[in-house]
């Protein structure tokens, strides 16, 4: 059996705790949905935050919600190094002596002692799918990417499974643009 999975590209995001969410927008304030997102619940918000490292600013970040316990940033190792972080490359959530950062929003702006980091590719699975694939969470698996031109076969691809979840894999731009991707793309667990 040929194991596919959906292919998605996610660029550089903002996922925010509530209460910095309300120093950036607003006391009460709660993000406005731009888009639904493949993983269920997940969404993209109108709202935008700048992101500033000691070399440069990235402005017009997206947020994702809805929000989070902890505030994190993720980057691709490109916008890290632009912006003069040394992200290391993590699980999302796993932002525990990760890179410092300031985020700007239209009321206010916070200091993050942590929070930035290159997030490792991925495939969320369902149950379901986990089993039909023979994978389990926390395996690490190798997935090809035909595409025109630039096939690849990532390694090091960690499997994520929960009932809430899509079963999609997710990469960052730098990823993305290495395996040439464009429209839907549909990748090959090896």
């Amino acid at each position: 059996m040929e194991r596919k999975v959906l292919v998605e590209v996610s660029a550089r995001h903002v996922h925010l705790s509530q209460s910095d969410l309300e120093i950036l927008f607003g006391k009460g304030y709660e993000l406005k949905v731009k888009k639904m997102l493949s993983q269920p619940g997940q969404f993209a918000a109108e709202e935008r935050v700048t992101v500033v490292g000691p070399k440069r600013e990235l402005a017009g970040v997206s947020i994702l919600g809805p929000t989070r316990s902890k505030t994190q940033v993720e980057l691709s190792m490109t916008d890290a190094r632009a912006i003069g972080v040394s992200a290391p490359l993590r699980e999302s959530g796993n932002i525990s002596g990760s890179a410092p950062c300031k985020i700007v929003g239209p009321n206010g702006s916070i200091d993050l002692q942590e929070g930035i980091i290159i997030a490792k590719r991925h495939i969320h699975l369902t149950p379901e799918d986990a089993k039909k694939f023979n994978l389990n969470d926390k395996d690490e698996v190798s997935v090809k990417i035909e595409s025109d031109g630039r096939a690849v076969i990532f390694g090091d691809v960690v499997i994520r499974v929960r009932a809430d979840f899509a079963s999609a894999m997710h990469i960052d731009t730098d990823e993305g643009n290495a395996a040439n991707i464009s429209g839907e793309v549909y990748g090959t667990i090896l």
